[in-house]
């Protein structure tokens, strides 16, 4: 019989599933399995990246069309490690990802014919409510990417909210006063950094929460009674 592969969400499965049995360090376990998934994403995020820079292209050189594949490969990768760069004909976009512990150079073709014709199948968001301890009535409606399960994201998203107010910019809010709290981590925190692992701020743009009222009920002898 062929043996088959495990894939991502199996491996991580597994990867949870072991750690308690070679350590008693819940916490050293959590950081390790979140190292692992982060490494995880991001091999994705170079690997898409390369198979772009190989089969796709980009359809124009204007100015709106770079911005928005800067911003792109800013959410996943960060955006102070994205630098793009046009060459002087006008063919290519020069584009450099610096990461910690490796660097990746490509070139990104321009091309209206390739760009219609192949398109980047990117993994949808799905709705990810969640309540704090503190205050179970309130619902966070944030998003999660589909194959992320909610409780790898909430792992996640405890971790970067942990992670953030030990950043420079989180230390700042503190010496500035601001409260540290849920609310205030959710305006402040990067966007870079909670897609990077997946999550976004926002689902969708919220709507007004809707009362339901029954407008009619049946009386006793069976007609219609209006209800105010």
């Amino acid at each position: 019989m062929k043996a088959k592969g495990i894939n991502e969400a199996q491996f991580l499965n597994l990867l949870q599933k072991v750690l308690p049995k070679t350590t008693d360090d819940t916490h050293l376990a959590s950081a390790i399995y979140e190292e692992v998934a982060k490494e995880i994403r991001l091999l994705n995020c170079l690997a898409s990246f390369e198979k772009f820079c190989e089969k796709g292209a980009l359809p124009d050189m204007e100015p709106e069309t770079v911005q928005e594949f800067q911003s792109d490969l800013a959410e996943k990768f960060g955006e102070e490690n994205v630098t793009i760069e046009p060459d002087e004909k006008g063919a290519n976009l020069a584009v450099e990802i610096a990461l910690p512990d490796r660097t990746v150079t490509s070139k990104v073709k321009i091309d209206p014919e390739i760009a219609n014709a192949v398109e980047e199948v990117k993994v949808p968001f799905v709705p990810f409510p969640i309540t704090l301890p503190e205050d179970p009535e309130l619902v966070w409606v944030l998003g999660r990417r589909e194959d992320l399960s909610p409780e790898e994201a909430a792992r996640a998203l405890a971790k970067i909210e942990e992670e953030f107010w030990q950043t420079k910019a989180g230390v700042k809010l503190l010496r500035d006063r601001v409260e540290q709290c849920f609310a205030e981590f959710v305006v402040y925190v990067p966007a870079a950094s909670l897609t990077e692992s997946g999550i976004k701020r926002h689902y969708k743009s919220p709507e007004p929460l809707q009362s339901l009222r029954r407008l009619a009920a049946a009386s006793g002898d069976g007609r219609v009674v209006k209800v105010e």
